[in-house]
């Protein structure tokens, strides 16, 4: 599956805001036709997974916390936030 311009501005900011090690950004709206969330445009949830030093002594909520404040202008997506893991 080709990725979407809302997929690659994901990658974008995450790469530059975190340098990662291992980043997979999965498309899985596909999943979510006609559920809650679902806008229409086949870029509507997502899955997470980071691997990123700069994530070192974090625990996984504040992980959690620093990937949604570097894509929370990205509106009306649902994101899983899966492994942030440190290397």
């Amino acid at each position: 599956m080709e990725k979407g311009p809302l997929q690659q501005e994901m990658e974008a900011l995450l790469i530059a805001a975190f340098n990662p090690t291992r980043l997979v950004v999965t498309n899985d709206s596909i999943n979510h036709r006609g559920h809650s969330g679902d806008n229409g445009t086949g870029e509507s949830h997502f899955s997470i997974s980071i691997e990123s030093a700069a994530f070192s002594g974090m625990n996984r909520v504040l992980r959690q916390r620093k990937i949604y404040s570097v894509l929370g202008d990205l509106a009306g997506i649902r994101l899983d936030v899966g492994d942030a893991d440190v290397e």
